[in-house]
Parts: structure tokens; sequence; C-alpha cells
């Protein structure tokens, strides 16, 4: 006798044991990039993150914090949690595999505890074969070791299957619907985690129906799957924002007619309907009064706010209507009260969960630090909730991108009317709380010519126009006439993509690379882990098997170290999860009736958590980051598949035995089929550890302090992004470090509830000093600032304080632009006064540098190429708001250091350029110009090189070790290149400043006289580039090339620091390192020139930026021009080398010089100074020969020579 229920139970705690080990040993110790610092920031201090939020995420890891040893170990319980939770995950996938797999093949009356051991084997094998190659997968794995949602968000639909195949098993027991009543609970709390947990609901109806009904039917199945969509729809556009909308109503009651405060109408509502839920419950349980059951459901299924789909009353009229009529005119006598029962509880357990939003409404309210979008009343809680700052995606019918918008007889766009309520600003401390009610103009929905409508509509961002076209290589459009004038039948001609183009995007581009791409990664393989947009070279499916995968992407023996095997994301599992998934689906759908009911279950769990995703998020190309994490779900139920495989493989292997005679051969059959359902997961984990191993790896949480040790005391730093931001704030909420830093997210300065932020104190920084006040930017007045053509109507001059305060104005000045009406700014042309003394006395120059001091910062932003915008110039919101910023505190005394992230874009700071200064990570802003002299000695340097020499952190790579590097992963590497171009930028200032200390003293002596006369001194030089030295030195210490090799221009930038000081101190050290690095730099990327020298025409169109520039652009060859500028011997040795390496230097020369005569300036310049090199280099016949041979390039050179010496 064998006791299935112990083997199975203790087989699937040992797969979550080992799942856990796999997990805790690969944990990253700290906060991982992207949204994981603000995840666990939010936790660790439930604060209020980005919406839809999750506050039953930051319940729990709360929770988990509280076993931290202290601040710096927060994030590895939080962590921690994502590990355990996905532990959990493969515990219920094991035992739903061994579910599935026992109901087709034991017959439902044979006895468990005396199965065969065959089957038996066979059952548990399946279980750990699926189980293991999901635990050990690519995309689940990357979410199982960080503190994100997506690993709560994994169990939660892992455990809503798994409840719903316990259903299965005891559906006639009476108590059974309590397995529905928890699904319907784990429902509620998942949508305080993700969405994503409600696309499990068509595989559980389909549960439901094929285990209810005997004789199952495929309209039946179709009627089942239309009303779980229904119930989706019922809750993710009825329920969690109707029942907001319904508080809404008691919101504007308790608060404008009874002046009661802020939320004490929401707060009535939700104990009201919570009293309607106990009540219901209570009458439904007696079962007394057929009435009261029919009208406490009607009541409750209203004021759940279930019905309140879309922005009109008519369906929650209507819905409300029918319910009735059904509830009052149809039931009679025979009302379905256990149904009815069942869908009170699911909806009050529903809110069990769904009440947990109440968190973000108490902490937003308590104005915490992080309070994002500031949801702290219902009317901001539902726009919170809606994504509405997202805006919103065309799903079945809407516009293409060249639709012009419908104008009304004035020219101005049509729209629907858009209204909300926000809270009045208050004029003082003591007015009462009051709702007004606004026009939402930048969130209203246009409507466009009907004839550039499309059913469908894939292709539909006018602001990816070109994105769209670069992705598919051309777009074939047809012309339409589109009406213009609303009411008018005048028309004019519009290019439209057909829809067959949009239909080709959808399959080209959002289901196959935007999906399938990343299902095979996890079950065919993956090239590498760099993120890709549709190059060759970068995050493709790879199988491993030459003749699949070189057609596609060449010959990938070629490919260089660092992007195949070299990468530690090169993953090559040549099919085999896929393969036996194929197996355990035909095995699955072929296994009599309840195969294919089976079949079907899981293939809508599949569909609705991966394509049904695709379809929803409608996605443009070229996304900041690589998106698999959305389909785990899908990726979790062919696992289920690939588990299957073990079965379908024994029962393949035991027919074909039985065609050749070997009718004894069903225990070896099991035995092959186990022995590889065990190989394949110890495969995939062969490959996938070293990519998901994150320990010792401390590079989020290091590079974020990083920037604000950049940062001196007291400063301001600008970011942008969310790898340059989230990790500040965790740095600051969760470790404490430097939090008298103020971090300024000029993403989000664009909205009110953001400056109002701004306006608060946090910890030890004090609210931003700025001329705005809550009023300013109330309602979103203030988005952009038109100052329409500046050279038609120039101004003089004005200070920043002056400019803005006239756009403060409350009588706000009106223009229009495009048929719209935006906020005027008067004066563009700006300045802000400087005071030599005051700056020397807030320490922002040393004593002596007045003299480097303007009268004043001069920020033109007529002359800024970043403000144009059609035919106007604009000021965003965010340019103005940081321009107020800054005036104030220079105004003020310039108390406040400010700094921009090195990593924002330089359209934010432009209007400050020539007075930016590198800090470390940061670019401070300066009261010196520059592009003068001014800043030598200034110790502008100095603080750079202190903040990189004794305050920076290395991320974990200071320690190590060549046998044991950590892994870094693309973005991890990203932020590594940004430390060494911070560096290098350093280096580049020391250099500079010790040469250009000498050159002063060329200059008028009135000019030298000015500065202090150390400057001039050998020392002073001699210790700018000893510190150059040092820094690079450290460079190549701290941030070793075995763990992230440099990309192509810090490897060239180092080697040309090493030779300029070489040229200025004759330390043969300094070409010695510049010649190590140089000639490492050509054998490496020799291996690129190799590759794509093999590539055919249709591969070399698909080549990254940086491809290009190597290959076409002449990229290689200024790495050699180099090394010929530094020692021109090493460059004659390496000229041959790579011709014996076999690269085609001459083909790389000449694919340049095409590229300048196709206008590419980096081909022109790097022609110029690579012909120079030749003429030295080269054997005279060779040169010859080369320009008698290519008559056309010979004509493009002297073209080139001759232009470029004229301009002499």
């Amino acid at each position: 006798m064998r006791n299935y229920n112990k083997i199975n139970n203790t087989l699937g705690w040992l797969v979550f044991i080992v799942a856990t080990v796999t997990y805790m040993l690969t944990l990253e110790p700290t906060a991982s990039f992207w949204d994981c610092g603000e995840f666990i920031a939010q936790g660790y201090k439930l604060e209020v993150g980005h919406p839809p939020g999750n506050p039953i995420f930051m319940l729990t890891a709360n929770f988990f914090s509280h076993f931290a040893s202290g601040p710096e170990t927060v994030a590895l319980c939080v962590n921690a949690m994502s590990g355990l939770l996905s532990a959990g995950t493969i515990l219920l996938l094991f035992w739903t595999i061994t579910h599935l797999v026992r109901r087709l093949i034991v017959k439902a009356d044979d006895d468990l505890n005396f199965l065969s051991w065959t089957k038996l084997a066979i059952i548990m094998g399946s279980g750990l074969c699926g189980a293991l190659v999901y635990a050990w997968s690519d995309t689940f794995w990357f979410s199982a070791v960080e503190g994100e949602v997506y690993a709560f968000s994994s169990f939660c639909t892992a455990l809503t299957f798994w409840l719903i195949l316990k259903w299965e098993n005891r559906c006639e027991d009476p108590r059974s619907d309590r397995y529905l009543i928890a699904i319907a609970y784990v429902i509620g709390v998942s949508v305080a985690v993700h969405l994503l947990n409600l696309l499990c609901i068509p595989a559980i109806i389909l549960v439901i129906y094929y285990r209810k009904f005997e004789k199952t039917t495929v309209k039946g199945s179709l009627l089942a799957l239309l009303l779980s969509f229904a119930i989706i729809v019922l809750i993710l556009y009825g329920l969690v924002p109707g029942f907001v909308e319904m508080a809404q109503y008691a919101e504007l009651l308790f608060v404008n007619t009874f002046g009661f405060s802020f939320n004490s109408g929401a707060l009535a509502y939700a104990l009201a309907f919570a009293g309607l839920l106990v009540w219901s419950i209570y009458v439904f349980h007696k079962q007394r009064n057929e009435n009261a059951m029919k009208w406490v459901f009607l009541l409750v299924a209203f004021f759940s706010g279930i019905f309140f789909i879309g922005d009109s009353l008519f369906i929650p009229v209507l819905l409300t209507a029918a319910l009735a009529v059904y509830l009052f005119a149809f039931c009679g006598q025979r009302l379905p009260v256990r149904i009815l029962y069942n869908v009170v509880l699911y909806i009050a357990v529903i809110f069990a969960g769904y009440s947990s939003y109440a968190l973000i409404l108490i902490r937003s309210t308590a104005q915490t630090p992080m309070d994002q979008n500031s949801p702290d009343n219902v009317f901001a809680l539902s726009s919170y909730l809606n994504r509405e700052q997202y805006g919103k995606t065309p799903l079945l019918y809407g516009p293409v991108y060249s639709a012009p918008v419908l104008r009304d007889a004035t020219g101005n766009p049509v729209s629907e009317e858009a209204t909300k309520y926000e809270k009045e600003v208050k004029a003082t401390p003591d007015a009462p709380d009051r709702y007004i009610e606004i026009d939402d103009e930048y969130n209203r929905d246009y409507r466009y010519s009907p004839s550039t409508n499309m059913f469908f509509p894939r292709l539909y961002d006018s602001s990816s126009k070109a994105k769209y076209e670069s992705c598919m290589g051309g777009i074939k459009t047809k012309s339409v006439q589109a009406i213009v004038y609303d009411g008018d039948n005048a028309t004019q001609t519009v290019e439209v993509p057909t829809f067959t183009e949009n239909l080709r995007y959808f399959f080209q581009y959002q289901l196959n690379y935007m999906y399938w791409r990343y299902f095979l990664w996890n079950f065919a393989g993956r090239q590498n882990d760099i993120q890709g947009h549709g190059e060759i070279t970068h995050g493709n499916w790879i199988s491993g098997i030459p003749f699949i995968d070189n057609p596609r992407l060449g010959d990938q023996s070629l490919l260089p170290d660092e992007l195949g095997k070299g990468n530690a994301g090169h993953n090559v599992f040549y099919m085999l999860p896929l393969l036996f998934g194929i197996i355990g689906l035909l095995w699955q759908a072929y296994k009599g009736k309840r195969g294919i009911e089976q079949f079907w279950v899981v293939f809508f769990l599949f569909f609705m958590t991966g394509i049904a995703i695709v379809i929803y998020l409608n996605q443009t190309p070229e996304q900041p980051r690589e998106r698999d994490y959305a389909y785990a779900g899908s990726f979790y139920a062919f696992a289920i598949w690939v588990g299957m495989g073990v079965a379908g493989l024994f029962s393949l292997i035991r027919h074909l035995a039985k065609t050749v005679m070997l009718n004894s051969f069903e225990k070896p059959a099991a035995a092959i089929a186990v022995a590889l359902g065990i190989f394949i997961p110890l495969q995939v984990v062969s490959q996938t550890w070293d990519d998901h191993d994150r320990s010792g790896r401390y590079a989020c949480r290091d590079f974020g302090m990083n920037y604000l040790t950049s940062v001196d005391k007291n400063g301001i730093i600008f970011t942008s992004g969310d790898n340059d931001t989230f990790p500040l704030w965790y740095a600051q909420e969760v470790e404490g470090w430097r939090t008298d830093v103020r971090v300024v997210n000029l993403s989000y300065l664009a909205t009110d509830w953001y400056m109002a932020q701004m306006r608060r104190p946090a910890y030890e920084s004090a609210p931003l000093p700025m001329q705005a006040n809550n009023e300013t930017f109330a309602y979103n007045r203030r988005l952009f600032g038109i100052f329409g053509n500046y050279l038609e109507h120039p101004t003089a001059p004005k200070s920043v304080k002056d400019a803005i305060a006239d756009y403060y104005n409350p009588e706000i000045h009106f223009a229009e632009n495009d048929g719209e009406k935006y906020p005027y700014f008067n004066y563009p042309n700006m300045y802000i006064p400087l005071d030599p003394a005051q700056l020397v006395k807030s320490g922002m120059i040393p004593a002596g540098y007045e003299f480097a001091v303007a009268d004043h910062l001069t920020v033109d932003a007529t002359k800024d190429i970043y403000t144009t915008r059609k035919d106007n110039y604009t000021l965003s919101s965010a340019k103005v708001m940081s321009l107020d910023i800054i005036s104030s505190d220079i105004n003020e005394g310039w108390k406040r250091p400010l700094y921009f992230a090195m990593t924002v874009p330089d359209e934010y700071y432009s209007l400050f350029n020539n007075y930016m200064q590198t800090s470390g990570m940061a670019y401070e802003i300066t009261p010196i110009d520059n592009r003068s002299y001014g800043t030598i000695g200034a110790g502008f340097t100095d603080n750079a090189y202190h903040n990189i020499t004794e305050k920076f952190r290395w991320g974990g790579l200071d320690k190590a070790t060549p046998e044991n590097p950590p892994y870094f992963d693309e973005t991890a590497s990203r932020m590594v290149n940004t430390t060494r171009t911070a560096i290098l930028e350093t280096v580049a200032n020391l250099i500079e400043e010790g040469a250009g200390a000498q050159d002063l003293k060329s200059l008028d002596d009135s000019i030298a006289k000015a500065f202090p006369a150390r400057i001039f001194t050998p020392e002073f030089a001699a210790d700018r580039y000893e510190k150059a030295r040092k820094l690079l030195t450290l460079m190549e210490k701290k941030l070793p090339e075995f763990v992230v090799p440099s990309n192509f221009d810090i490897a060239d930038r180092t080697a040309r620091f090493y030779y300029r000081l070489y040229d200025l101190t004759d330390n043969k050290a300094d070409r010695e390192n510049g010649d190590r690095i140089i000639r490492a730099a050509l054998d490496r990327f020799a291996q690129n020139m190799r590759f794509y020298q093999s590539l055919n025409i249709g591969q070399l169109g698909a080549m990254s930026y940086i491809d290009n520039y190597l290959f076409f652009d002449g990229g290689y060859l200024s790495m050699l021009l180099t090394c010929y500028e530094g020692n021109s011997d090493l460059a004659k040795q390496e000229l041959e080398a790579l011709k014996k390496a076999g690269v085609d230097i001459w083909g790389c020369y000449k694919r340049a010089i095409l590229r300048t005569a196709d206008g590419s300036t980096d081909a022109a310049r790097n022609v110029y100074f690579a012909t120079q090199m030749f003429y030295d280099l080269a054997e005279p016949e060779e040169i010859d020969k080369f320009f008698n041979d290519n008559d056309d390039c010979a004509q493009i050179v002297a073209e080139l020579l001759r232009h470029a010496a004229q301009n002499e």
C-alpha cells in the first residue's frame, strides 16, 4: 500500500524547499533597480507609491521588514518575502500538475493508495519536471529575488487556480462552497497587489462548468467563457472603480452640503455598506423572508458599485433594473438562495481585500514624504486607481496615429466634456473643507475624423510614428478623405496605415517580439541579457541549434563573447522544455473528454495571462525595459504542460514499444520519461543560475547613495527617471542616508500635487524655495507656458523672478496654439542677478574668485533648442518650476547647492548648460561660466575628486574576484558605465585645469593676475595630473572590466586620457597604460567586426546604433586612430595584427567613406583622420590599390580633404 497523499505532500514540500533554497541563495541583498526601491520604501514606512497602488503588498512587506536587524537589511527581508511567495507558487504548481495528471491516468474508482509504482512515478515525475522548470525559468526567477509585486501576484494566481482544483475534488461536499469563497477572497486581496489575478476567472468558470455539468458542449463552454468575461468586466470596470464612485456622491453630500470635513462622506458610506453586507449575510443565513433576501441582494449589488460601468448612469440604471425584474418577476418561488447567498459572500470577501485601499487614503492624508498623486480623498483616489496619469489606450476601435482631431467652427478641438472634483485650495487655514468642479482640460477624450478610425487599432500613437516605421521597416499607407470640421462635409487627404499593416504590426511586434520572444526565452533559450529593440545582437531567443538560430541571427559561434557565450544571460535549453510542453499539451488534449476539458482550462489560463494582456496593453515600440514579467502567469500555465510532457512521453514510448511487440516495456518507459523529466530542469538551472544569482550585488543602493553623496549639505538634486530617483528614495526612506538632500523628480514636477509636496519639509530638508504657492498650479492651470514666436516679438531681458511672477499672475494670459489655449510666458529672455560677496559668504565660490563671477546668470529660453513646440516656444511646467526653485534659491543667497543628476536628459537643464560643473554623479549649477578659465582652482574638480575617492560606494564590484564575480545585468552594468563616465568627466576637468593654468600664463597679465598665484606653480599642474591618474587607476580597480566591460566610448576615452597625461608629463607608465587599454579594446571589438562581416544584407539592417557606428561609420577606425595618435608604432603593429585576425580594415574604411557621402558627420570625421593615418602607416601601393579599386571612394575622400582645407 502506498499513501498517495503523503507522497504527494512530501514531494510538494521538497520542491518548496528546493525553490526556497534557490531563491534565498540568489537574493539581491538590497534594493534592485526600477520600481523595487520605491516598493520597499513604501512597504517599510507605509508610504504611497505610484498608481494604482498595492496596499496588501505594502502591509505584507511591512510585516517582513520587522524581521530586519537594521535599516540596511530591510530590503533583504522584503526580497526574502518575494522568495518565499515564489517558492509557495512552485509548491502550488507541483500540486496542480499532479492533480491534473492524476485525473487523466487514474480512474475515478481507483484507490489512490494502491496505485502502481509506474503511475505514481509518472504523476510525481510530471509535477517535479513542470514545477522545477518554472522555478528555474528566466522570467519567474527574476521576480523571485527582488522586492516587487510580481512574485506576490504569481502566488495569488497559483493559489486561485489550485483552490478551484481543490473545489473540483470536493464539489459534491455541501461545504465545498468555502473554496469558491476563498477564491473570491484571494481575488479581493490580489486586486490590492496586482490586477493580473482577475485573468484566472475564465479558467475558474470553465472548471465549474465542466465539473457541474455531465454533458458539456461547445456552446456551453462558450457561454461559460462569456460569463467569465462578464465577471471580469463587472469587477475590473464595475466594482473596483464603482464603489469609489458611489462613495464620491456621499462625500459631496457630507462635505459640500452638510459642511463636514474631507473624507467624512466616504467613511460614512463605507461603514453603511459594511453594515449592509452584515445585514444581508444575516438575512440569507436565516432565510426567513424571500422578499427580504431579494431586497438585500439588490441593495448589495447596487451599492457595491458593481453596475457602475462607464461614465454614464445609463448602464448602472439598466443593469439594476434588469436585476430587479429578474428577482421580483422571474424568480417567483424558485429563488436560487444558495447562488445569491454565495454572490453576497463573494462581494463581502472581495471587499475585505479591497478595503485595504483605505490604507492609501489614510497614509496620503498623513502627508508621508513619498505620496505619489496625493490620493487623500475619494476623487483623487479614483484618478489613482484608474491610472489616469498614464493616459488611455484604444482597444477595439479608435484612431490611427495620423488621425486629425475634429475641430469646431472656431478651429478648437472637439472633445467630450471632461470635469472632475478636486479639493478647493484654501485661502486661509481655517476655511471650510470643500470640493470644486473643474474642467479637466488635459484629460479630455478628443474626437477624431471617423474615416481615420480603425477596428482593433494597433498603430494609434501619434508620438510614436517614427518608431512604428523603424520597427516595421516602413509602413504602407492609403489615402482617405478625412472630415476636419465637425458638422462640415469639407475634407482633407490623410495618409493612414492600411489594416493589413495594422495587423502586421500586431503579429510582428506586439505578439511575436513582445510575447513569443519572452515565451521562448523561458522554454527555448536566450541570446543575452541586453534589452532588445529588434537588433540582431540584443535579447533575442535562441535554441542553441545552429540551423535554427543562424539563418535569423547570423553565425552565433562568431557572436562576441560579451554578447554570446561570455554573457551570463546566454542561456541555451535546446528547446527541450518547449518540446516537452508541446508533448504535454497534445497528450492532455487527446486524453478523452476529461483531457480536452482540462486542455481548455489550462489554455485559457495560458491565453488570458499572456496573449490577452498583449492585446490589452497595445504597446508602442521601444519600451523602456523588457516586459516579460507581465506574462509570468502565461508561462506558469505552459509549465503545467511541460510537466505533463513526462506523462505524454511515457505514453508515446509505451505506444512505440507496443508497435514492436514489447508489451512489457511499461516500467522502462516510465523510467526513461521520468529521468528526462528530471534532466530538463537540471539542464535549465545549469544555464540560468549565473544570470539570476544577485548575491553580493549592491549596485542599486550604492549608486543611489553616490548620487546623494555628490550633493553638498542641504542640497537640491533634480532627477527624472526611475533609476535615478527610486534608488535615492530608497537610500533616504529606508536606510536614512542623506535625508538633508531634497530629491526633486522632474517628471512629477509638472503636477500640482507634487509641487505642493515640495513646499512641505521632509526629514532634515526644509521646504523648497519657490515663488509658487499651492494655488499657482492648482487644477492643472499651467502645464505649458507659451511664449510665441519670439523672433517677431522680442523682449528686453528680465529677471527670472519678475518673469515668473508675471507668469504666475492670477489673471492668466492665454495664448492659442493649434487651437488650444495655454498660459502665456511673456518674458523668455531672462537673467538671475548675482552678488559675488554673498556667494563667497555662502561657500559657493572661494574667496579671491569674485572676479570670475558675472553680475548675473543668463537664462535665455529663446536660444534653447528644447523649447520649440511646432510654431511656438514652450516651457513645460517642470522646466518653469525648476527655474522657479533655482532662481528663488539663488535670490535668497544660494543657501542650498543645486544639482542635476547626470542621467537627467539635457533638455531639463539646457538653460543652465554654461554654468554646470560635475561633482561626481551630478552636475552642480555654479555662478561661473564653464566656458571661461574662471573655474580653474575654484575647487569644483577637487570636490568631485574627493566625493569619488573618499565617499563613493562600488556596488560590490570592489570585492569582486575573477573566479567569483557578482552578476551585473544590463541595467546595473549601465549604471557602472555611468559611474565610469562621471569619473572620466572629472579626469578631463583635472587634466584641463592643469593644462589650462599653463595656458593662462600666455594671456594678458591683467587676466592672469586675477587668479591665485598657486595655480601657476608646477606643483598645481602636477597635482592635477596625479589626481587624474589616481582616478583612472581607481576606476580600473573598483569597477573591474572582468565584471562589466567598458563600452566602446569609455574604453576609447580612457586610453586617450592616458596618452594625454603622457604628452603632458612624459610619464612612460601613462603611455603603457594607454597602450594596454586601447590594445585590449581593439582586440575585444575585433570580435564584433568579424561577426558583422559574416552577416547578410538583411541581418545588417537589424543592428544597434553602436553596431552601426562601429561597422559603418568608422567607429572601429576611431579606436585605431586613438592608438595611432598615442603610439604610432603600436598602431602599425595593431593594423597588421588585425588584418591577420580577419578584420577587414579596408572594408571598414570604405564603408565609412560611403557613409560620408550619405551625410554622416561621424563617418566624415573618422574618414578625415583615418586617411592621414593610412598614408602614414600603410604601404603606398596598398593605398593606391584601394583607391584604384574604389574610384567613388577616391572622389569622396578628395572632396572631403578639399572641404576641410578650405575651412582651416
